[in-house]
C-alpha cells in the first residue's frame, strides 16, 4: 500500500501558507505517494484546489485519519492529531522548544514528529532548512516595511526641485533574514550598513554593496547561529552601536538565538538619540524584540521614533513563501521515500536530530527534559 501524505488547511491567526504547492504535490505522486488535503487547503495562498492536479481533496477529518504523513506549516491542532493514526508522522515547524500540551499530545499518540527548525545546519541539508527560506522572505519584507512608514525617500532622486540624498538603513544581524534586508534596501537605493556579531559575515555583507560596523565584539556560535553574548560583551557592543543607529534613518534587527529570547539590542536611551520619523523594524519581536520598546504585532511611536513589531512576516508573502517551505519539506522527505512508503534511517543525523517524537517518546533532550521538570512526562 502506497504511502498517503496530507495537509490541512492551516488555523493559526493570520497565517496564510500553505504546507504544499501544485509542484512538489506532483513530485511527491511522482516518489509513488498518494496525496490528499482538505479542501481548500491552499487557498489563502493562493493556490486554489483546481491547480493540484491529482490531488484529493477530503474533509480535515478524513485527511488526519488516512495520512501517514502529514505536512504542515505551523503546529496541527490538537483535533488533528487525535485523528492520526499511532505510527502516523507529522513534519513541520513544530515550535520544539516549546515544550507543553502539543508535545505531550504527539507523544501520547505514539506520533513520529519532525521538527524542521531542528534539521541540521550541514552542507547536504540546506535544501531542507525552513528556517533560512522563510527568514530571506521575513527579510525582505522587513525593509519594505520600513521602507512605507519612513518619512524619506530610500533612494537619491534628483528632481527640479533639488537632489534629495538617500536614506541611511543599518541592519543588525547576517543571517539570511539580514542579508536578504541588505540587498534589498541596496536594491531600494539606500545607503546600508551591515553588524553581526559574528566576524567572518563581514565580506559577505560588503559583498552586496554594504559597509559592515565593526563594533571589536565576536561571537561565532554552533550551527551558523551567534552564541549567547556576556554581559560585557552585550555592553560593549551596544555602546559601540549605539552611535550608529543614532544616525541612521532605518534600523533593521534580526537577531535570534534558538530556544532563547532575542538578544537585546537596542534600549529606550538609543532610540531617543534617533532622528524623528526614524524607523526600526524588530525582526525578533516575536522572541521579545531586539529593541526595549518592542511590541509584538504592533508599532509603537516613542519620542518621533516608529518601533514596528511584526509577527510571521512570511504570511504577508505566502505564495512564494508556501513555494520554498514546501520545496524544503520535499527535500527532507525524498530521501526516506523508498518504493512508494516511508524508511526513515535513524543513523542519518538530519532525522536523528529533527525527531522531536518517536514511538511514544520525547526524543528531543530540551523538549524531554522540560517536560519532566514539569511533572508532564
Amino acid at each position: 500500500m502506497s504511502l498517503t501524505v496530507g495537509i490541512l488547511r492551516e488555523t493559526a491567526d493570520g497565517e496564510t501558507r500553505c504546507a504544499l504547492s501544485p509542484e512538489v504535490a506532483a513530485k511527491l505522486e511522482g516518489l509513488g505517494a498518494r496525496i490528499v488535503a482538505e479542501t481548500g487547503a491552499g487557498t489563502a495562498a493562493g493556490l486554489p484546489d483546481t491547480q493540484f492536479k491529482s490531488v484529493e481533496f477530503l474533509s480535515a477529518a478524513q485527511v488526519a485519519a488516512e495520512s501517514g504523513v502529514l505536512l504542515s506549516v505551523g503546529r496541527p491542532t490538537a483535533e488533528a492529531v487525535a485523528g492520526l493514526k499511532p505510527g502516523s508522522v507529522v513534519v513541520g515547524m513544530l515550535r520544539p522548544y516549546e515544550a507543553d500540551a502539543f508535545v505531550r499530545r504527539l507523544k501520547d499518540a505514539e506520533i513520529t514528529a519532525f521538527a524542521m527548525e531542528l534539521v541540521p545546519r550541514i552542507s547536504r541539508a540546506q535544501s531542507m532548512d525552513i528556517l533560512s527560506s522563510q527568514a530571506a522572505v521575513a527579510g525582505y519584507r522587513a525593509v519594505l516595511l520600513g521602507a512605507t512608514a519612513l518619512n524619506k525617500f530610500l533612494p537619491m532622486l534628483t528632481t527640479a526641485a533639488g537632489t534629495i540624498r538617500p536614506a541611511s538603513a543599518l541592519v543588525i544581524g547576517a543571517g539570511v533574514a539580514g542579508l536578504q534586508a541588505i540587498a534589498t534596501a541596496r536594491r531600494l537605493g539606500a545607503m546600508v550598513s551591515g553588524y553581526d556579531v559574528r566576524s567572518a559575515t563581514r565580506e559577505q555583507v560588503e559583498s552586496l554593496g554594504a559597509r559592515f560596523v565593526d563594533t571589536g565584539v565576536k561571537a561565532e556560535g554552533e550551527g551558523g547561529y551567534a552564541r549567547e553574548l556576556t554581559d560585557e560583551e552585550r555592553a560593549a557592543q551596544q555602546a559601540a552601536l549605539a552611535d550608529v543607529i543614532a544616525k541612521s534613518d532605518l534600523v533593521v534587527t534580526t537577531a535570534a538565538v534558538p530556544g532563547r529570547p532575542a538578544p537585546r539590542i537596542i534600549d529606550a536611551a538609543t532610540v531617543e538619540r534617533m532622528q524623528p520619523g526614524s524607523v526600526i523594524v524588530d525582526l525578533g519581536a516575536e522572541g521579545g524584540g531586539n529593541c526595549e520598546l518592542t511590541r509584538a504585532g504592533e508599532t509603537v511611536e516613542h519620542g518621533g521614533v516608529k518601533i514596528v513589531g511584526p509577527v510571521n512576516l512570511p504570511a504577508g508573502t505566502a505564495r512564494h513563501a508556501s513555494e520554498m517551505l514546501s520545496k524544503n519539506l520535499l527535500n527532507f522527505l525524498s530521501p526516506i521515500i523508498s518504493e512508494g512508503d516511508l524508511a526513515i534511517d535513524w543513523e542519518d543525523e538530519v532525522y536523528a536530530e529533527s525527531v522531536l517524537t518517536h514511538a511514544g517518546e520525547v526524543r528531543f533532550g530540551p523538549a524531554k527534559e522540560a517536560l519532566e521538570e514539569g511533572g508532564e512526562q
